[in-house]
Protein backbone atom coordinates (compact mmCIF):
# COMPACT_ATOMS: atom_id res chain seq x y z
CA UNK A 1 0.00 0.00 0.00
CA UNK A 2 1.35 3.14 -1.39
CA UNK A 3 0.59 6.71 0.96
CA UNK A 4 0.30 9.82 -1.32
CA UNK A 5 -1.33 13.12 -0.89
CA UNK A 6 -3.31 14.94 -2.72
CA UNK A 7 -3.33 18.89 -3.06
CA UNK A 8 -6.31 21.31 -2.69
CA UNK A 9 -6.79 24.87 -2.83
CA UNK A 10 -7.07 25.06 1.08
CA UNK A 11 -5.89 21.26 2.59
CA UNK A 12 -3.98 17.91 1.53
CA UNK A 13 -5.52 14.73 1.64
CA UNK A 14 -4.00 11.80 2.54
CA UNK A 15 -4.84 8.96 0.57
CA UNK A 16 -3.88 4.96 0.15
CA UNK A 17 -3.37 3.45 -2.85
CA UNK A 18 -3.90 -0.40 -2.80
CA UNK A 19 -2.44 -2.46 -5.46
CA UNK A 20 -3.51 -1.74 -9.07
CA UNK A 21 -5.10 1.48 -8.39
CA UNK A 22 -4.45 4.31 -10.55
CA UNK A 23 -2.54 7.24 -9.38
CA UNK A 24 -4.05 10.42 -9.29
CA UNK A 25 -2.38 12.69 -11.96
CA UNK A 26 -2.49 16.36 -13.08
CA UNK A 27 -5.45 15.74 -15.31
CA UNK A 28 -7.35 14.73 -11.86
CA UNK A 29 -6.54 17.54 -9.92
CA UNK A 30 -7.65 19.60 -13.26
CA UNK A 31 -10.72 17.77 -13.11
CA UNK A 32 -11.29 17.80 -9.35
CA UNK A 33 -10.59 21.51 -9.39
CA UNK A 34 -12.75 22.39 -12.04
CA UNK A 35 -15.84 20.15 -10.85
CA UNK A 36 -15.40 22.60 -7.62
CA UNK A 37 -15.17 25.58 -9.55
CA UNK A 38 -18.38 25.01 -11.29
CA UNK A 39 -20.21 22.94 -8.72
CA UNK A 40 -22.86 25.73 -7.66
CA UNK A 41 -26.32 24.19 -6.48
CA UNK A 42 -25.01 20.84 -6.35
CA UNK A 43 -25.41 20.83 -2.33
CA UNK A 44 -26.80 17.63 -1.47
CA UNK A 45 -27.47 15.87 -5.01
CA UNK A 46 -26.50 12.69 -5.65
CA UNK A 47 -22.97 12.29 -7.68
CA UNK A 48 -21.84 9.78 -9.22
CA UNK A 49 -17.91 9.33 -9.53
CA UNK A 50 -16.50 6.86 -12.82
CA UNK A 51 -12.90 5.76 -12.94
CA UNK A 52 -12.86 6.30 -8.72
CA UNK A 53 -9.50 4.85 -8.45
CA UNK A 54 -8.58 5.35 -4.73
CA UNK A 55 -11.89 7.55 -4.27
CA UNK A 56 -9.79 10.70 -4.77
CA UNK A 57 -12.86 12.59 -6.60
CA UNK A 58 -15.47 11.96 -4.62
CA UNK A 59 -13.21 12.35 -1.19
CA UNK A 60 -11.73 15.89 -2.61
CA UNK A 61 -15.92 17.33 -3.33
CA UNK A 62 -16.81 16.45 0.21
CA UNK A 63 -13.81 18.24 1.74
CA UNK A 64 -14.39 21.15 -0.53
CA UNK A 65 -18.03 21.53 0.87
CA UNK A 66 -20.47 18.67 -0.95
CA UNK A 67 -20.97 17.35 2.63
CA UNK A 68 -23.58 14.89 2.02
CA UNK A 69 -24.48 11.00 1.68
CA UNK A 70 -25.22 11.27 -2.12
CA UNK A 71 -21.50 10.03 -2.92
CA UNK A 72 -21.84 7.19 -5.36
CA UNK A 73 -18.84 5.71 -7.18
CA UNK A 74 -17.50 2.85 -9.49
CA UNK A 75 -14.40 1.48 -10.80
CA UNK A 76 -13.37 -1.96 -13.05
CA UNK A 77 -10.36 -2.26 -10.93
CA UNK A 78 -11.03 -5.78 -8.55
CA UNK A 79 -9.38 -3.43 -5.59
CA UNK A 80 -11.37 -0.39 -5.84
CA UNK A 81 -14.20 -1.27 -3.78
CA UNK A 82 -11.63 -1.98 -0.56
CA UNK A 83 -9.31 0.96 -1.53
CA UNK A 84 -12.06 3.56 -1.96
CA UNK A 85 -13.70 2.50 0.86
CA UNK A 86 -11.05 2.69 3.00
CA UNK A 87 -9.71 5.92 1.74
CA UNK A 88 -13.34 7.45 2.89
CA UNK A 89 -13.41 5.93 6.25
CA UNK A 90 -9.62 7.97 7.10
CA UNK A 91 -10.77 11.05 5.88
CA UNK A 92 -14.72 10.83 7.47
CA UNK A 93 -16.51 10.18 4.08
CA UNK A 94 -19.46 8.36 3.32
CA UNK A 95 -19.33 6.71 -0.55
CA UNK A 96 -21.40 4.44 -1.67
CA UNK A 97 -19.03 2.14 -4.09
CA UNK A 98 -19.35 -0.52 -6.82
CA UNK A 99 -17.32 -2.59 -9.03
CA UNK A 100 -17.85 -2.68 -12.72
CA UNK A 101 -17.45 -0.99 -15.96
CA UNK A 102 -18.92 2.25 -16.49
CA UNK A 103 -22.85 2.69 -15.82
CA UNK A 104 -23.18 -1.14 -15.32
CA UNK A 105 -23.45 -0.80 -11.62
CA UNK A 106 -26.07 1.57 -11.96
CA UNK A 107 -28.61 0.22 -13.96
CA UNK A 108 -32.18 2.36 -13.24
CA UNK A 109 -30.27 5.03 -11.29
CA UNK A 110 -30.23 8.33 -12.34
CA UNK A 111 -27.93 11.28 -11.33
CA UNK A 112 -27.32 15.11 -11.14
CA UNK A 113 -23.70 15.17 -11.60
CA UNK A 114 -21.97 12.60 -13.05
CA UNK A 115 -17.85 12.87 -13.64
CA UNK A 116 -15.81 10.96 -15.94
CA UNK A 117 -12.20 10.01 -14.81
CA UNK A 118 -11.80 6.91 -17.18
CA UNK A 119 -8.67 6.61 -19.10
CA UNK A 120 -8.98 9.01 -22.35
CA UNK A 121 -5.44 7.89 -23.83
CA UNK A 122 -4.32 6.40 -27.19
CA UNK A 123 -4.17 2.69 -25.93
CA UNK A 124 -0.49 2.85 -27.94
CA UNK A 125 0.65 5.87 -25.42
CA UNK A 126 -1.10 3.86 -22.47
CA UNK A 127 1.67 0.95 -23.34
CA UNK A 128 4.69 2.94 -23.51
CA UNK A 129 4.18 6.01 -20.66
CA UNK A 130 4.29 3.49 -17.79
CA UNK A 131 0.81 5.68 -16.74
CA UNK A 132 -1.03 2.77 -16.71
CA UNK A 133 0.98 -0.42 -14.65
CA UNK A 134 -1.09 -2.98 -13.46
CA UNK A 135 -4.57 -0.79 -14.34
CA UNK A 136 -6.80 -1.56 -17.71
CA UNK A 137 -6.66 0.85 -20.71
CA UNK A 138 -8.65 -0.35 -23.58
CA UNK A 139 -9.78 3.19 -25.21
CA UNK A 140 -8.72 2.00 -28.66
CA UNK A 141 -6.08 3.81 -30.72
CA UNK A 142 -7.43 6.76 -30.89
CA UNK A 143 -8.05 7.11 -27.12
CA UNK A 144 -12.01 7.58 -27.19
CA UNK A 145 -13.81 4.60 -26.70
CA UNK A 146 -14.23 4.55 -23.58
CA UNK A 147 -14.93 8.36 -23.21
CA UNK A 148 -17.73 8.05 -26.44
CA UNK A 149 -18.97 5.27 -24.52
CA UNK A 150 -19.74 7.29 -21.65
CA UNK A 151 -20.81 10.61 -23.23
CA UNK A 152 -23.47 8.25 -25.05
CA UNK A 153 -24.60 6.31 -22.21
CA UNK A 154 -24.67 9.45 -19.66
CA UNK A 155 -27.64 10.75 -21.03
CA UNK A 156 -29.76 8.32 -19.83
CA UNK A 157 -28.48 8.34 -16.29
CA UNK A 158 -29.32 11.70 -15.41
CA UNK A 159 -32.18 13.68 -13.69
CA UNK A 160 -33.14 16.52 -15.42
CA UNK A 161 -30.86 19.60 -15.23
CA UNK A 162 -27.93 17.12 -14.78
CA UNK A 163 -24.80 17.70 -15.73
CA UNK A 164 -21.58 15.78 -16.86
CA UNK A 165 -17.57 16.79 -16.27
CA UNK A 166 -14.92 14.79 -18.45
CA UNK A 167 -11.49 15.60 -19.12
CA UNK A 168 -10.16 15.56 -22.93
CA UNK A 169 -6.78 14.80 -23.60
CA UNK A 170 -5.24 15.95 -27.00
CA UNK A 171 -3.30 12.01 -26.86
CA UNK A 172 -6.15 11.02 -28.23
CA UNK A 173 -9.30 11.86 -30.83
CA UNK A 174 -10.29 15.40 -29.53
CA UNK A 175 -12.43 15.90 -32.33
CA UNK A 176 -14.16 12.22 -32.21
CA UNK A 177 -15.17 12.94 -28.44
CA UNK A 178 -15.79 16.64 -28.99
CA UNK A 179 -17.98 15.35 -31.80
CA UNK A 180 -19.97 12.52 -29.81
CA UNK A 181 -20.93 15.23 -27.18
CA UNK A 182 -22.24 17.37 -29.05
CA UNK A 183 -24.61 14.99 -30.36
CA UNK A 184 -25.91 14.05 -27.20
CA UNK A 185 -25.92 17.11 -24.99
CA UNK A 186 -27.46 20.95 -26.23
CA UNK A 187 -24.56 22.48 -24.13
CA UNK A 188 -20.87 21.45 -24.18
CA UNK A 189 -18.42 24.20 -22.72
CA UNK A 190 -14.73 23.96 -21.90
CA UNK A 191 -14.53 25.33 -18.39
CA UNK A 192 -10.21 24.50 -17.91
CA UNK A 193 -7.22 23.55 -19.56
CA UNK A 194 -4.00 22.66 -18.50
CA UNK A 195 -0.73 22.53 -21.03
CA UNK A 196 2.22 19.32 -20.35
CA UNK A 197 5.66 18.89 -21.10
CA UNK A 198 6.24 15.68 -22.15
CA UNK A 199 7.00 13.16 -20.15
CA UNK A 200 10.81 11.42 -19.65
CA UNK A 201 9.05 8.10 -20.36
CA UNK A 202 8.01 8.83 -23.82
CA UNK A 203 10.76 11.32 -24.68
CA UNK A 204 11.79 8.04 -26.73
CA UNK A 205 9.32 6.94 -28.41
CA UNK A 206 8.59 10.66 -30.35
CA UNK A 207 8.51 7.82 -33.66
CA UNK A 208 5.31 6.79 -32.67
CA UNK A 209 3.86 9.61 -31.20
CA UNK A 210 4.71 11.48 -34.84
CA UNK A 211 2.94 8.36 -36.20
CA UNK A 212 -0.32 8.70 -34.19
CA UNK A 213 -0.82 12.07 -34.81
CA UNK A 214 -0.01 12.24 -38.47
CA UNK A 215 -2.56 9.99 -38.65
CA UNK A 216 -4.91 11.93 -36.68
CA UNK A 217 -5.52 10.10 -33.34
CA UNK A 218 -3.50 12.61 -31.21
CA UNK A 219 -2.23 15.89 -31.10
CA UNK A 220 0.41 17.64 -29.68
CA UNK A 221 2.83 21.00 -30.48
CA UNK A 222 6.66 21.23 -30.22
CA UNK A 223 7.39 24.58 -28.74
CA UNK A 224 11.04 25.59 -29.29
CA UNK A 225 11.97 22.15 -29.36
CA UNK A 226 9.66 21.57 -26.19
CA UNK A 227 6.62 18.61 -27.10
CA UNK A 228 3.37 20.41 -25.62
CA UNK A 229 0.68 17.90 -25.03
CA UNK A 230 -2.76 19.12 -22.93
CA UNK A 231 -5.83 18.34 -21.04
CA UNK A 232 -9.42 20.10 -21.16
CA UNK A 233 -12.17 19.74 -18.99
CA UNK A 234 -15.27 20.05 -20.56
CA UNK A 235 -18.88 20.29 -18.78
CA UNK A 236 -21.80 19.17 -20.60
CA UNK A 237 -25.64 19.59 -20.35
CA UNK A 238 -28.81 19.36 -21.79
CA UNK A 239 -31.57 22.68 -21.61
CA UNK A 240 -34.47 22.26 -19.80
CA UNK A 241 -38.17 23.58 -21.06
Amino acid sequence: MEKIQFNLTNTLIDLYLFDGIFKPTGTTKLLVDSVITNCNGFVNKKILDLGAGCGVVAISLSKEGLDNNNFYASDLNENTVECVLYNANHNNCKINVKKGSLFEPWYQEKFDLIIDDISGVSNEIAQISGWFDGVPCESGVGGDILTNKFLEDSVNYLNTGGVVFFPVISFSDVESILSTAKNNFDIVECVARNDFMLPDSLKSHLDILEKLKASGYIDFQNRFGTIIWYTEIYKAYNKTY
